[in-house]
Parts: structure tokens; sequence; C-alpha cells
């Protein structure tokens, strides 16, 4: 059997731009990606924490060192700047990793710099 598991999360990331007129996706800092290990055009889950808006888009790479997180298209109005959010990648695993597996958690503060990646 296989089984839908959190791959990673970067958790309570704030929004820095919305923009409607943008054909669609989530723009996050290259280095917040690269610490979550969320690839290019990898399918994510946001998570409004302030109005409780779930949506499901794609990551793309912004700035490096920015602190950026741009959501664009249609989910922007689903979220407005300085939202916190939880942004969430998945993977399918079989039973085999899902048991050793240990998602990877990107702690962050309210400029989207990194105060802790941990192992739940």
């Amino acid at each position: 059997m296989q089984r839908i598991m959190l791959k990673s999360k970067l958790h309570r990331g704030k929004v820095t731009d919305c923009n409607m007129d943008y054909e669609g996706s989530m723009e996050i800092d290259e280095d917040l990606m690269d610490a979550a290990g969320i690839l290019s055009y990898e399918q994510v889950h946001v998570y409004d924490i302030n109005n409780g808006n779930r949506f499901v888009t794609y990551a793309i790479p912004g700035k490096r060192g920015g602190g950026g997180v741009m959501v664009n298209g249609a989910a922007a109005r689903l979220a407005q700047i300085n939202d916190r959010i939880i942004i969430a990648a998945y993977g399918i695993m079989d039973e085999r990793e899902e048991k050793k597996y240990k998602p990877k958690v990107v702690l962050l503060d309210e400029n989207n710099r990194i105060v802790e990646v941990k192992k739940l």
C-alpha cells in the first residue's frame, strides 16, 4: 500500500506579496525552498493561519535570501500580505519508506528567516 505523507513544511511564514495578475503559483525565497526540500514546480498545500483558507498550488523559486513568500493568481484572493501561513509538501511512500521517514519542519520568524530546522 502507498500513502500520502507529509514530506516537509515551512511553518508560520509570512505572506510578503499577493499578485492576482500572475498566472498562478507560490513564489518562495529559494533559500527557504532548499531548507524544506521543496523543488521548483512541486505541488504545495498552503494553510492560512489568519483566515483558515487552504489551497493547493505549486512552488516557484523567488529571490534567494530575500525572505519573499508571494501568493499568485487566483490564490491571491485567499491570502493577504502579512498573513501567517504554513506551506506543506507531501510525498507518496510505501510501507517501508513511511516507517523510517521523518518530515522536515522549517520554523520561520516574522521576517521569514529560519529559526530552526528539525525532523518530526
